[in-house]
């Protein structure tokens, strides 16, 4: 990190970047920033369901000026070490699914959905990068996480239940 950053600035990529993690992963920085999602989808899923799409609502929302302050303290649209859009949407990607009784690798097949798909970026979710500052960032992984969720919900009816 920079030594003129400020404290808030420092505290803001801190959590941007999935707690520090997509600063400095040696590759994939959103990938690994994203990791923390799924401790915090762990969580939301143990929620009533209109607990877990209040919460998912309100991480969304939270997660644009978060992204938003991060980009504009690195400087770079998007910047590959913003992770707060992928680890604060998660928890879109598996509401109502029952997460804490299947196995653990049935959640990291859902992380695995869910990147693939951030990845891709299925259509409207690639057209949605243009929209500006952290409500782009955030709503390209909003599109991706939504798909997500109806993959997640095919392999845990037909595959993990």
């Amino acid at each position: 990190m920079k030594s003129s950053w400020s404290i808030s600035e420092r505290l803001c990529l801190f959590v941007a970047s999935g707690f520090g993690i997509g600063l400095f992963a040696p590759f994939a920085p959103g990938t690994f920033g994203s990791a923390s999602g799924v401790a915090l989808a762990y969580f939301t899923t143990r929620l009533p369901l209109a607990w877990q799409i209040a919460a998912a609502a309100a991480l969304a929302v939270a997660a644009v000026p978060i992204c938003s302050a991060a980009e504009r303290i690195l400087g770079v649209k998007d910047d590959g070490r913003i992770a707060a859009d992928e680890w604060m949407l998660f928890p879109v990607a598996v509401i109502g699914i029952p997460v804490s009784s299947l196995p653990w690798w049935n959640m990291a097949a859902f992380f695995v959905v869910v990147r693939v798909l951030d990845i891709l970026k299925p259509p409207p979710a690639w057209q949605m990068q243009s929209v500006k500052g952290g409500l782009g960032i955030m709503l390209d992984d909003l599109a991706a996480n939504l798909y997500s969720l109806g993959v997640n919900w095919a392999l845990y009816v037909y595959l993990f239940r």
